[in-house]
């Protein structure tokens, strides 16, 4: 095989191996999005977990679990494509060291709701009925991984930022955002609250 087909080949892989990464970073996008969404509505409504909500949110972890495994892998393999043609200055790149910066957050954060978060609220069966710090921490996982599933999309589809920015500078928004998206939960979770203890029928002297 000529150097050229074995260029056009690895061209290939490479195209099929960004097509399972694009794939999983879709899959995972849109189990957050629908999981974030679900948990602002129920969280209105001040609903209580059900067995069969705390069955689906396990689920639903299981399947981001895996759709962050399948980025790890092909993620992996593109970057080793990438070495082989272009070298160790390739890993200099300050948009891919941003991108694995992200990524391993949103790892450590996985674990994180897996061993901390979701016990707790599945104990607890509503987010308000949290302890204060272990609401505190759900929100701020919460918040990381809304914003850090989009922001490695944003990333991940932005070659023109590629050697255009220095790392700091891409990841200038990333804390802010974290930060706002947190502090949107949390006035959204005080608000709840209050509506629920002004709905909550008042205890008098003749009834106490």
């Amino acid at each position: 095989m000529s150097l050229l087909e074995n260029k056009d080949v690895m061209e290939f892989v490479r195209l099929g191996v960004i097509y399972a990464h694009l794939v999983a970073c879709c899959v995972a996008i849109g189990l957050v999005l629908t999981s974030d969404v679900a948990m602002v509505r129920d969280l209105l409504k001040r609903k209580v977990l059900t067995e069969h909500d705390n069955a689906h949110m396990e689920s639903l972890q299981k399947s981001v679990v895996v759709a962050l495994i399948a980025l790890w892998i092909t993620g992996i393999a593109v970057i080793g494509i990438d070495y082989m043609e272009k070298g160790v200055d390739y890993f200099m790149n300050p948009k891919l060291q941003a991108k694995v910066i992200i990524v391993a957050l949103l790892s450590y954060n996985g674990v994180l709701l897996h061993r901390l978060v979701l016990p707790a609220l599945q104990k607890a069966g509503s987010l308000l009925d949290l302890g204060f710090s272990a609401r505190m921490l759900a929100l701020a996982c919460g918040s990381l991984s809304a914003v850090s599933w989009m922001y490695a999309a944003m990333l991940g589809v932005g070659r023109p930022l590629a050697w255009k920015y220095s790392l700091s500078e891409l990841l200038m928004a990333y804390p802010v955002l974290i930060v706002l998206g947190f502090l949107a939960m949390l006035a959204l979770t005080q608000r709840a609250k209050q509506q629920g203890n002004s709905g909550a029928p008042q205890r008098t002297l003749a009834s106490a």
